[in-house]
């Protein structure tokens, strides 16, 4: 069993390479003959142009070719949420959005969060205030789709969060304390 996942493991990452100086990922080709695009993105607040195959998710070339490695890969089948970022302000799993299809639109990432002078978002300060998260794995996708909840909602309930974050998982069960830290951040938001 523990080498069918090491063997999968291996398949799946096998389209990225280390380049020596440093570590840097370069995307190859997913299959031989694959046609690569020439897309314009913007993330968080920058345009980018890069070259992507047609299949890659955008977890993939977030944290792969942009080296925003705060989007993380979770159960990469749209279920858990680790992935989530903002599309033009609305949560999207990463996972499962093709790269192709974000063209020319604002893509948002726990990177793009902090204000250029270092000040957080109102949710990466509760979070601090509040001790939200244990491991923090799945942090960021709470963040961001907590951030889409307050730019809809400012003044959420307790149960309009929980069902709002109902497409995020933790594995540590913090939800106590994340209802808690949008509860914070709904409050900081406010102005109160």
């Amino acid at each position: 069993m523990k080498g069918a996942i090491a063997a999968s493991a291996a398949v799946s990452s096998s389209n990225y390479l280390f380049r020596a100086n440093g570590g840097t990922l370069l995307a190859q080709s997913a299959a031989a003959g694959a046609v690569e695009r020439l897309i314009s993105v913007n993330v968080n607040g920058r345009s980018r142009r890069i070259q992507v195959p047609p299949m890659e998710t955008l977890s993939t070339t977030l944290r792969y070719t942009m080296g925003l490695t705060g989007t993380k890969i979770g159960c990469d089948r749209a279920e858990c949420g680790a992935c989530t970022v903002l599309v033009d302000g609305v949560s999207h799993y990463a996972c499962s959005t093709l790269t192709h299809t974000v063209r020319g639109r604002e893509v948002t990432t726990i990177e793009g969060l902090e204000a250029e002078d270092g000040t957080l978002h109102p949710m990466q300060q509760a979070v601090l205030e509040e001790q939200g998260f244990q491991c923090a794995f799945c942090m960021s996708g709470f963040i961001m789709n907590t951030v889409a909840l307050l730019n809809e909602n400012q003044s959420p309930t307790r149960k309009e969060a929980a069902e709002w974050l109902s497409g995020n998982l933790c594995r540590c069960a913090d939800y106590d304390k994340i209802l808690t830290s949008v509860e914070r951040a709904a409050e900081i938001t406010r102005g109160a």
